[in-house]
C-alpha cells in the first residue's frame, strides 16, 4: 500500500482544537509527569483535572519532561511506516528539551522530519502547524512551508495571568518572600513570551479585575492592528475565562474569543487558574 505524503507532528504542549484532533494525519507527542517516582503520560494517563486534585493532595510537587530520543524515535518508526515524511511544530526550545530529543528520534529513526521551533507554547504551536497544514493544502512544497513558518516565528503575542501563586512557590517558581507579599497584596503578576522564546515578567497588578483588564487593554491594542480573532487559555477556570471572553467582547465587538484548556505539563508550571490570551500578528 502506497504511502501518505505527509504526517504534522507537535507535543502535547500545543492546544489541539477538535479539527486536529480528527485529523487523521496529526499526532501529538505526549510529554510526562512525575510525582516522585511515579511517571504519567501529559493527557493519556492523567488529565489536566487530575493533576489539579493531585498537586493540592500530594506532599511532592510534579515534574515534567520530554520522551528520550529513544522514545522518539520508536514512535517515528510507526508513523514512518505510513508516510513518506512530516513536519514537526515543538515548544520553544528555550523551556524545553522536547525539540532536540524529537531531532534525535528523527535520526534514530531514520524518517525525514522538517522542524520548526516555535519559540512558544500552546496556541503558539498549533497557529504555526496549522498554517502549514493549510499551506500544503493549497500546493505549497515542505521547504516553502518551512520558510514561511521560521518567518512567522517570534510574531505571536502570549500574555499569561499566572495562577495559583501557592502552586508556582511549591514549585520553586517564586520565592517564599514573594508568595508571603503576593498573597498579602493579592498581586497578580503577568508574563508574557519574547521573541526569544522565553517567559518573561512584564506586570504585576493588584487584583484579579485589574489583571483581566490588563489583558483585555492588549486585546483591544491587537484589535486595533487587525486582529479579529485570539484565542484565549484556561488552567481548571473556565467560568472565569468565559467572564473574560464577554468583557472581551463587550469592549471589542466583533473579536471572536475562541477558549482552549492548557495540557497538563503547561499547568504544572504556570498553576491552576492560569488565562492566557494568545493571536498571531497579520
Amino acid at each position: 500500500m502506497a504511502k501518505k505524503p505527509i504526517a504534522w507532528i507537535v507535543d502535547s504542549t500545543a492546544y489541539i482544537p477538535k479539527e486536529l484532533q480528527e485529523n487523521p494525519d496529526f499526532f501529538s507527542i505526549p510529554l510526562n509527569i512525575h510525582f516522585g517516582e511515579d511517571q504519567y503520560i501529559d493527557g493519556i494517563d492523567l488529565t489536566a483535572e487530575e493533576l489539579y486534585t493531585k498537586i493540592r493532595n500530594a506532599d511532592q510537587f510534579p515534574k515534567t519532561s520530554q520522551p528520550s530520543a529513544g522514545e522518539f524515535g520508536e514512535k517515528y518508526k510507526i508513523i514512518a511506516e505510513d508516510y513518506e515524511e512530516a513536519f514537526a511544530v515543538h515548544l520553544s526550545s528555550k523551556m524545553s528539551g522536547t525539540l532536540d530529543s524529537s531531532m534525535g528520534g528523527a535520526e534514530i529513526a531514520g524518517f525525514p522530519i522538517t522542524f520548526v521551533d516555535s519559540l512558544q507554547l500552546s496556541y503558539g504551536i498549533t497557529g504555526l502547524l496549522q498554517h502549514g497544514m493549510e499551506m500544503h493544502k493549497n500546493g505549497a512544497t515542505v521547504a516553502e512551508i518551512k520558510v514561511e513558518l521560521d518567518q512567522m516565528v517570534g510574531s505571536c503575542n502570549t500574555y499569561i495571568l499566572m495562577g495559583n501563586l501557592e502552586q508556582l512557590y511549591k514549585g520553586g517558581r517564586m520565592s517564599a518572600a514573594q508568595f508571603y507579599l503576593g498573597s498579602l497584596l493579592k498581586v497578580k503578576p503577568i508574563v508574557h513570551i519574547n521573541a526569544s522564546g522565553e517567559l518573561e515578567p512584564i506586570a504585576k497588578v493588584r487584583s484579579e479585575k485589574r489583571a483581566m483588564q490588563y489583558l483585555i487593554d492588549k486585546v483591544i491594542e491587537a484589535h486595533k492592528n487587525g486582529i479579529h480573532k485570539i484565542y484565549l487559555m484556561q488552567g481548571n477556570v473556565i467560568e472565569q475565562a468565559n467572564q473574560l471572553k464577554k468583557l472581551i467582547q463587550e469592549q471589542v465587538p466583533g473579536m471572536e474569543v475562541e477558549i482552549g484548556e492548557m495540557s497538563s505539563v503547561l499547568a504544572v508550571h504556570a498553576g491552576e487558574g492560569t488565562l492566557a490570551v494568545l493571536w498571531y500578528e497579520k
